[in-house]
């Protein structure tokens, strides 16, 4: 979106709208800009949020499974929980093939798993996005 597009959709004029704009980043009220990729234009278009538990959570297991989830292409969000599951995990594969076949060997593969529990979205109602 342009300055003249914000400050329209504002009320503003353009210059008092970008002096606002810049002074909410120096306050670090906004903290950056996000471009939004469209996974079918990549060929990853197939979503699963899948929920996992670790058979430990000392320190050396829950960083590298961690480091190794964050290295992996197909891991799009990943968040460590409070409670259970242990972790949040949202991944793009190409469809329900490739995500077998890295569920199988990439995640179901690793050490540190003890259980994977996989959803499917059936309809996405509200996004960030």
């Amino acid at each position: 979106m342009t300055n003249q597009e914000l400050a329209d959709r504002v009320g503003l004029t353009p210059a008092p709208c970008l002096r606002r704009v810049r002074r909410l980043e120096a306050e670090g009220v906004i903290t950056g800009y996000t471009a939004l990729v469209n996974p079918a234009a990549l060929g990853r278009d197939f979503e699963v949020i899948i929920y996992a538990d670790l058979v430990a959570k000392d320190l050396a297991t829950v960083a590298s499974f961690e480091e190794r989830l964050v290295a992996m292409d197909e891991v799009v969000e990943l968040r460590r929980m409070f409670g259970i599951p242990d972790y949040f995990i949202r991944v793009q594969t190409a469809g329900l093939a490739a995500y077998e076949q890295w569920l199988s060997i990439k995640l179901m593969g690793d050490p540190a798993i003890a259980r994977v529990d996989s959803r499917l979205t059936m309809k996405l109602l509200k996004s960030r996005r």
